[in-house]
């Protein structure tokens, strides 16, 4: 809403800049018509005509000014057209127009009947995954993205998602959050404050917002964030444990999303049968009914899982799923399958 209001003051103060603009030139030419004795053409339609015909650069040469001080001022009327109507002409509408055009297939509003949601702000593959057990679950939800080419895609995967900004008050309106359950906020660190703050500002539900730099924890908290979930932080848990972990039944250091369904880092183990398998060959979807969204590798976190790649001893898998999926993994990242 507020980058929609921006964008209406710049095109009524770049209009109302164009409109005096004309209007200087329409005084101009009426004094060089009475300068040269035309005094026919000093008038304020003739000179809107000529205006107007010259800055176009159409010059339809009906009027035309004889002095040389007139062609010097035609000249300079022509080269500024350039810029002044054709700058503000495509930039403020048309392309803002074709854009609409464009845009207009694609849904920006959720269904009027959605209600007790979850509204998920930004898409990556732990948001695809987290997505797939909402629907095992018949959990409803909506997808907020910008990318229109991507929500195109999303849609066409059956995936429920509306096109928009999503730190705009207007966007999460349009995604009903007076009536979600709750909300997650899942990009940069410092988008993810706008959204909250937004969010908090509109409604009092559950937020949820993921953070790539622990020590921004603090300031999503600030800004309103229910709980805030951080990868980096969770990892550093489950290393202090690892040595004790095989010897706990429980599942430890999960992080629930929503009731039933919890995200959690696994180490893998060396005595794992999934050492040495790739991820496609371990078929862990398929054995436990845990989706693995991320994987650290060299000490850095990748959400990018490629079906060829190779689980090791020193994988630690970040995976999503109930209480008993997530449990049924990680007895395979220890020692039995």
């Amino acid at each position: 809403m507020r980058k929609r209001h921006l964008w209406h003051m710049t095109l009524l103060r770049s209009v109302a800049g164009a409109l005096a603009i004309i209007l200087f030139y329409m005084l101009l030419f009426i004094r060089i018509m009475l300068h040269e004795g035309q005094t026919a053409y000093a008038n304020l339609y003739d000179a809107f005509y000529w205006v107007i015909s010259t800055l176009t650069t159409v010059g339809y040469g009906d009027i035309t000014v004889i002095s040389p001080l007139g062609k010097i001022y035609s000249v300079f009327v022509q080269l500024s057209g350039i810029p002044l109507v054709f700058g503000i002409l495509f930039t403020l509408v048309i392309i803002p127009w074709m854009e609409k055009m464009i845009h207009s297939n694609i849904p920006t509003r959720a269904q009027k009947n959605l209600r007790d949601h979850i509204i998920i702000c930004g898409y990556n593959r732990l948001i695809e995954t987290l997505i797939e057990e909402l629907n095992e679950n018949n959990v409803p939800y909506i997808l907020i993205e910008e990318d229109p080419e991507l929500v195109k895609d999303l849609l066409k995967r059956n995936i429920q998602a509306i096109f928009g900004t999503v730190y705009e008050e207007e966007t999460l309106k349009y995604a009903n959050i007076k009536d979600a359950h709750f909300l997650i906020a899942n990009r940069s660190d410092e988008m993810n404050a706008n959204i909250v703050l937004t969010a908090r500002n509109i409604s009092d539900l559950n937020i949820i917002a993921m953070v790539e730099d622990r020590s921004n924890k603090k300031y999503l908290k600030y800004a309103g964030a229910t709980s805030v979930v951080s990868p980096k932080e969770m990892f550093g848990r489950f290393i202090g444990r690892k040595a004790a972990d095989p010897f706990v039944n429980r599942l430890t250091g999960a992080t629930e999303f929503f009731e039933g369904v919890s995200i959690v880092e696994l180490p893998i183990y060396p005595k794992s049968p999934l050492v040495g398998k790739t991820m496609k060959n371990a078929a862990i979807r398929e054995k436990t009914g845990a989706n693995v969204v991320g994987m650290w590798k060299g000490g850095s976190l990748t959400f990018i899982i490629r079906s060829d790649e190779v689980i090791k001893d020193n994988s630690v898998l970040l995976a999503i799923g109930s209480s008993e999926q997530l449990s049924r993994l990680k007895k395979l990242t220890q020692h039995m399958e």
